[in-house]
């Protein structure tokens, strides 16, 4: 079959199309036929091996331990392995695997719910690691409750786009987002009650104090970030891009749970998982309208590297796809 690979870290230049031997499911896995997959700042974190922390938890400290690439995954269940019961061969499929920048990849059935009927193989695609990144961003770490005012930092991008859908699907009286002017149309479509163009406007200037503040791959310094929050509200932050080629935006995660035990405003850091009932939960929101994947442009295989270059450059308004 063909894969995307690398052997080295290093620019997206270093992934390459290769054939490599077609994976067999062991027990619990699936084996997906690739029909689409999508790009995420994991992958080019994975790729360039920094922040240096990726490799000394296991992905490789000299080289990749992995040589494929690729976690979000959509396709038609091929095989099953041993102790496989949710799902058959022939049945549409998406969620998380290793390795999906290809035509076929094995996943764990727990990390696998039937596709979206709705929508088709790329939608459905770029919906499982972000798409999951907000809900429990707002949910489980932000506990949004229904009527709360929620500020939506990077709210063009492919963490924000579901994350201001979210919001508003789970109760949300106002939400704001905030993003470049280039953005601002798809924000305000996706259902921002407001949208702030950063370039213009400072968004956190303590004009306006919001319940729950997601600020998703910024680096802006906490004190000021905490003027735009209520006197109980919650900042979660939600990845981070310039945090420094050793630990990432780790550091700042710490300094917020540190920083949270001396005030009554909750300051949160999280990685977040895909599990089955949160796929599950996310395709329902999708068959009912509640929520629409973006999708900014689409790549086929071979062009993957050029697929991280894009994402990279920071220009993207949504997710980027690839098809298989």
């Amino acid at each position: 079959m063909k894969a995307i690979v690398h052997d080295t870290y290093g620019s997206p230049e270093a992934l390459r199309l290769e054939e490599t031997a077609q994976p067999e499911p062991g027990s619990g896995e699936v084996l997906i036929q690739v029909q689409a997959a999508s790009v995420d700042p994991g992958v080019w974190h994975l790729t360039t091996g920094r922040p240096y922390l990726i490799r000394a938890v296991g992905f490789g400290l000299r080289a990749p331990r992995t040589r494929g690439l690729g976690m979000d995954v959509a396709g038609r269940v091929e095989a099953v392995g041993p102790s496989v019961t949710r799902f058959q061969p022939g049945e549409e499929v998406y969620g998380t695997c290793n390795g999906s920048f290809a035509e076929y990849a094995c996943a764990k059935q727990d990390r696998l719910a039937r596709k979206p009927g709705n929508v088709g193989f790329e939608q459905a695609a770029v919906v499982p690691i972000s798409a999951c990144t907000a809900l429990q961003a707002l949910r489980d770490v932000g506990r949004l409750r229904s009527g709360q005012s929620v500020l939506v930092i990077g709210a063009g991008g492919g963490v924000g786009t579901f994350a201001v859908q979210l919001a508003k699907a789970l109760g949300a009286a106002h939400v704001t987002g905030v993003c470049s002017s280039a953005q601002a149309d798809l924000v305000h479509s996706l259902g921002a009650d407001k949208v702030i163009d950063y370039t213009r406007q400072d968004p956190i200037d303590g004009t306006h104090r919001y319940d729950l503040i997601l600020d998703i791959a910024g680096n802006r310094p906490l004190t000021r970030l905490r003027r735009a929050l209520g006197p109980r509200g919650t900042l979660v932050i939600v990845g981070g891009e310039d945090g420094g080629k050793w630990f990432g935006g780790t550091g700042r995660f710490l300094r917020a749970l540190l920083l949270s035990t001396f005030t009554g405003q909750r300051l949160r850091g999280f990685f977040s998982t895909q599990s089955h009932d949160d796929l599950r939960l996310l395709a329902e929101l999708i068959e009912a309208g509640a929520m629409t994947p973006v999708i900014d442009r689409t790549y086929p295989l071979a062009d993957v590297p050029e697929a991280v270059s894009y994402l990279r450059s920071g220009h993207a308004r949504g997710k980027i796809a690839v098809r298989v």
